[in-house]
């Protein structure tokens, strides 16, 4: 990593921009230099709450001569013009999950980042924490044998109010989706990253509570993957209290259960010597994982990526989640709401 200090930017200002503010603070040789919203009252009141400079114009952000990576907060469905004019200044972006909400524009964010040659990393916390980490290498290593099931699990609390807060909020456009698309995709990335390439998807979902969005609260999935293993995802913004998102990985040798980012359940039939110090470290949350309130969630996994992203930019480190990486969940989420809205197999690539 250089010695001298990352700049960073954020645009825009809602809740999730806050982490990315903390996330930042909490690095060494990084600093937050400025944050841009298209309402000038909020970003003012987010440059106080973060102490750095407040922007009523991107332009004028992306013309900041120390400034190296912009994170793209916006809704969903608003990343493409921010992140396509950071990356014609020559800005790395680390764009909130989901990339975008079509394949078109998330293509055209991963063709201008190659033209220009400069980094995107999309946000996914959850691979960066040591139980996730711990996971792959277990796949890796082969030692659940075959992988038989994976499946995912999001089954949170959301209020009218939540959706009622912003307009894009509930929306095809700018939400992208519902339950899947806004809450699930963290473990929707999980479950294609640990599982491998998704064949098929086969979906049904509905409005068991928020009657007056256009997208789902409640959805279940089944996939089949291309390694012959097959899996599950039930999302849902409409169970009360909610519980920890959970996925489960299962194979012919093996079995890790991860509950919010902790392993709760590590068990293979051939024992190693870790898995007993990795038994012993698991199960403590480290906050409410967003199940009932989204803002209540760590920073910690969005400082890790963050780090990965300065690694791979400036010491020849590998990017973990890049943008072509980051579009795989995209797909697979596009392909299920697919199908839930043609009650069709749908296959992919679409």
């Amino acid at each position: 990593m250089e010695n001298r200090t990352i700049g960073f930017g954020i645009v825009g200002t809602g809740a999730i921009a806050g982490i990315h503010a903390q996330a930042i603070k909490a690095i060494k040789n990084a600093k937050l230099l400025g944050a841009y919203s298209l309402t000038q009252a909020r970003v003012d009141e987010f440059a106080r709450q973060y102490d750095c400079t407040a922007y009523h114009s991107l332009d004028e952000l992306l013309q900041t001569a120390e400034l190296d990576i912009v994170c793209i907060c916006t809704p969903s469905g608003a990343h493409l013009e921010p992140a396509l004019k950071a990356i014609a200044a020559g800005k790395h972006c680390l764009i909130e999950k989901p990339i975008e909400v079509t394949l078109e524009k998330t293509d055209r964010i991963i063709a201008a980042a190659r033209e220009k040659n400069v980094e995107v990393a999309v946000v996914f916390p959850t691979r960066f924490y040591q139980g996730s980490l711990d996971l792959k290498k277990a796949i890796g290593d082969g030692r659940f044998g075959q992988l038989t099931l994976g499946s995912a699990y999001v089954k949170w609390s959301r209020t009218p109010a939540y959706y009622a807060s912003n307009k894009w909020r509930g929306t095809w456009e700018l939400d992208g989706g519902g339950a899947l698309m806004n809450q699930a995709i963290h473990n929707v990335d999980m479950l294609q990253w640990c599982m491998g390439p998704v064949e098929s998807v086969m979906a049904i979902a509905g409005n068991a509570k928020h009657k007056n969005i256009a997208v789902e609260d409640t959805l279940v999935a089944i996939l089949k993957f291309a390694n012959g293993g097959m899996g599950t995802i039930e999302c849902s913004t409409a169970v009360y209290p909610g519980a920890y998102k959970k996925i489960e990985i299962m194979g012919t040798e093996g079995t890790v259960v991860m509950e919010d980012n902790d392993i709760i359940q590590w068990q293979f039939r051939d024992q190693s010597a870790e898995d007993e110090q990795i038994n012993t470290t698991s199960g403590s949350h480290n906050s409410s994982g967003g199940v009932s309130d989204p803002k209540s969630i760590s920073y910690a996994g969005h400082q890790k990526q963050m780090e990965n992203m300065i690694a791979a930019i400036y010491s020849n480190g590998k990017l973990l989640i890049d943008g072509a990486e980051g579009r795989k969940s995209v797909e697979i989420v596009l392909a299920i709401y697919k199908s839930a809205q043609t009650g069709q197999l749908v296959k992919l690539p679409l």
